[in-house]
């Protein structure tokens, strides 16, 4: 999650598809897929020659394809309405939505603990009601993130200077390690707390190793021995990704 320096980029047309080239202090190419926007983007060393990542994409096309029509059969989601008996996912879990409506500053609870209702203006609409909601999930996670970074800045011997939240398409985190700052997705507060620990615990080990190797695996696998099954479990179904 913490970004390498990019040197150069450049788009190219390959069979249908946009392919982003991204020159970087890497060791290795690294592929990436965005299926819904039918695009890829590939991370190379800096002197490796254009016809070889022209090469090695080619070789890879068959894979992309697959990916990108299994991605297509999938069921598509009904959009959202924010309205009474839809079901809302928090903390890994599926509540239904009980909308109530007053005259009153706008309020979310959750009761019964099966019930995540939004208090809302009589006259708002969908774009209002989905903001309200971003913003409680933004508060849910700005009170858990905080006890997160405090558990582990001990053991790991790092110190976390700044952390934010925003709405990210590509990444569950991010890490700047000259600010000492992580960001963490939005999207978190949906997910078990297990998996939202690990993308903290992800960022903050960047604070020990800049880059995705052995020595930073090594580290993962020493703070949060179960990492590999919570990174498997957190991108299955996405097309966001930590890497």
């Amino acid at each position: 999650m913490a970004r390498k320096k990019t040197f150069s980029k450049t788009r190219v047309q390959l069979a249908g598809l946009e392919i982003d080239i991204l020159r970087k202090n890497v060791k290795n190419l690294n592929l990436r897929v965005y299926p819904a926007e039918e695009r890829v983007r590939i991370s190379v060393p800096r002197r490796i020659s254009e016809e070889a990542v022209i090469q090695f994409i080619e070789e890879k096309l068959p894979w992309i394809k697959k990916h990108i029509s299994n991605y297509r059969k999938r069921p598509q989601k009904e959009p959202l309405k924010y309205k009474t008996g839809e079901k809302h996912l928090y903390s890994g879990k599926e509540l239904k939505l009980r909308v109530v409506e007053k005259n009153k500053a706008p309020h979310v609870f959750i009761d019964a603990e099966k019930y995540l209702v939004l208090q809302v203006r009589p006259d708002s609409d969908i774009p209002k009601r989905s903001s309200v909601l971003k913003e409680w999930y933004r508060s849910e996670l700005k009170r858990e993130i905080p006890l997160l970074i405090e558990k582990w800045e001990k053991p790991m011997g790092v110190s976390v200077q700044e952390f934010g939240v925003k709405l990210m398409k590509t990444r569950w985190g991010t890490c700047n390690i000259r600010d000492q700052r992580i960001w963490l997705n939005l999207e978190l507060a949906k997910k078990r707390p297990e998996l939202l620990e690990y993308v903290v615990v992800h960022e903050m080990v960047h604070l020990l190793e800049r880059l995705h190797n052995k020595r930073f695996y090594n580290f993962m696998s020493q703070f949060l021995p179960g990492w590999r099954s919570l990174k498997d479990e957190l991108n299955g179904r996405s097309s966001i990704s930590d890497c």
